[in-house]
C-alpha cells in the first residue's frame, strides 16, 4: 500500500533479459533500511525487491507488468518514481493507492498556468467512469486531483495541475505531450461504482 508522495526519483542502470526482465534502479534512498522482498513502487507499479546495493535496488518485471505498463519504461536511462511502502503510523499525504495500473493514458497537453503547469490526459474509456472532478487520481505513482473531465467523441480526457514543487520532485518535470503514463484509479471510486451497478 502507498499514498502517492513520492520520495526520490531513481533512475534505471542495468536491465537484463531473463525469464522476466531484471531492472536494477539507482536510487538515493537509505538502502540498509529496505528488505529483501519489500514493495517499493516505480513510477505506480508495485515491485518486489529482489537485490540491492548501496544506492540500488533491483527488482523483477513480469512480462503482464510489462504488457500492462507505460511504454519505454522499463529500459536503461529511463527516470522512475520510486515510493516505499506505507508503514502503519505514517502520514497519509496522499490518498490509498495499491500500485496496480489499471490502465496506460498519454499526455496531449501542457500549457502554462501561472506557476503550475496545466496537464490533458487521454484515457481508456474503461477507466472514464471512474474519473471525477475533484476525485484522487495517481499518475505514474503521483498522486494527483482531477481538476476536470471531458467526454466527447474523439475520447475522453482530463486535466490536473502539477504545482512547482511536484514538477521539482517528480518526472513530471520534465515530462511533455506524447509521453504515456501508468493510471490507477481511486480504490474507493472503484468500489462506489460496483456498488452502483449492483443496486
Amino acid at each position: 500500500m502507498f499514498t502517492g508522495i513520492i520520495t526520490d526519483i531513481g533512475t534505471i542502470s542495468h536491465v537484463e533479459e531473463r525469464g522476466d526482465l531484471r531492472v536494477t534502479v539507482q536510487t538515493a534512498h537509505d538502502t540498509t533500511g529496505i528488505a529483501i522482498g519489500a514493495s517499493v513502487a516505480n513510477s505506480g507499479v508495485c515491485l518486489t525487491v529482489v537485490a540491492k546495493a548501496a544506492n540500488s535496488l533491483t527488482f523483477d518485471v513480469s512480462a503482464e507488468t510489462r504488457r500492462r505498463t507505460a511504454a519505454g519504461m522499463w529500459q536503461e536511462g529511463a527516470r522512475l518514481n520510486l515510493e516505499r511502502a506505507l508503514k502503519v503510523g505514517d502520514e497519509l499525504g496522499g490518498h490509498i493507492v495499491t500500485g496496480h495500473v489499471d490502465a496506460v493514458g498519454q499526455i496531449i497537453a501542457v500549457t502554462p498556468e501561472g506557476d503550475s503547469r496545466r496537464f490533458t490526459f487521454r484515457m481508456p474509456a474503461s477507466i472514464a467512469p471512474y474519473v471525477a472532478p475533484k476525485g484522487s487520481i495517481c499518475l505514474n505513482g503521483v498522486s494527483l486531483t482531477v481538476n476536470e473531465v471531458h467526454d466527447h467523441e474523439d475520447g475522453h480526457d482530463f486535466t490536473v495541475n502539477i504545482i512547482p514543487h511536484t514538477a521539482q520532485w517528480t518526472t513530471f518535470g520534465t515530462a511533455r505531450a506524447g509521453d504515456d503514463v501508468n493510471i490507477e484509479i481511486d480504490v474507493l471510486a472503484r468500489y462506489l461504482f460496483r456498488m452502483k451497478q449492483l443496486a
